[in-house]
């Protein structure tokens, strides 16, 4: 089956109050039959953050009811992102479409990309880390049969961001194609607030 790819970026700077923060660590407690694959599933996060936030489990695979696991509090990162999600699924509804599931993993590698975007310091769909968008969601064990993926970097708000997506033509051909079932989307910020958003799509295999 052939893959496809469409890839589309956007640059543009804004001036905003709001801001997006991260919260302090969840901690949470060890509960009988639980693995830290059921915990990361539970909180939709990967296994490598906890083993990076939990130094104290000094075996990863041996973890013990009553033990403490941190988690990385992302309440108010995913609250926008699910934001932007829903905005989207507006636009698809308003074009006749269906509306795109929520997909977290795919959300988790949007994140990792924006992220990438700020320490490499590139606005690129091509990253230095991880490669082309289609490698990058291969990589994280994401099976597809076609993807696609919209960059922005300056928009400080869900609706700015989706506003300026769907003003310009290749970004809106993304959100409203009809071949894709699932999206995810990623919001980082640096340190003077400028947040980088990655949008992904994927029709799954």
């Amino acid at each position: 089956m052939n893959k496809k790819i469409i890839l589309s970026s956007l640059l543009m700077f804004t001036i905003s109050f709001q801001s997006i923060v991260y919260g302090e660590n969840l901690a949470y407690k060890v509960a009988p039959g639980d693995t830290l694959w059921k915990i990361a599933v539970k909180n939709e996060t990967g296994i490598s953050e906890l083993i990076s936030m939990n130094p104290q489990l000094s075996n990863p695979n041996l973890i013990y009811p009553g033990n403490t696991v941190y988690i990385p509090n992302l309440q108010d990162i995913k609250t926008a992102e699910n934001e932007v999600i829903r905005l989207v699924n507006i636009q698809r509804s308003n074009a006749g479409l269906a509306k795109l599931s929520t997909n977290w993993q795919l959300s988790r590698v949007a994140r990792y990309k924006s992220q990438d975007m700020i320490n490499k310091n590139y606005f690129s769909h091509i990253s230095p880390t991880y490669g082309s968008p289609f490698n990058m969601m291969e990589t994280f064990g994401l099976k597809f049969s076609s993807a696609g993926e919209n960059i922005a970097m300056g928009q400080q708000t869900p609706a700015a961001v989706v506003n300026a997506w769907m003003n310009s033509p290749g970004h809106r051909a993304n959100i409203l194609n009809p071949s894709y079932s699932q999206i995810g989307v990623g919001l980082a910020k640096n340190k003077n607030g400028t947040c980088y958003w990655t949008q992904m799509f994927i029709k799954p295999l």
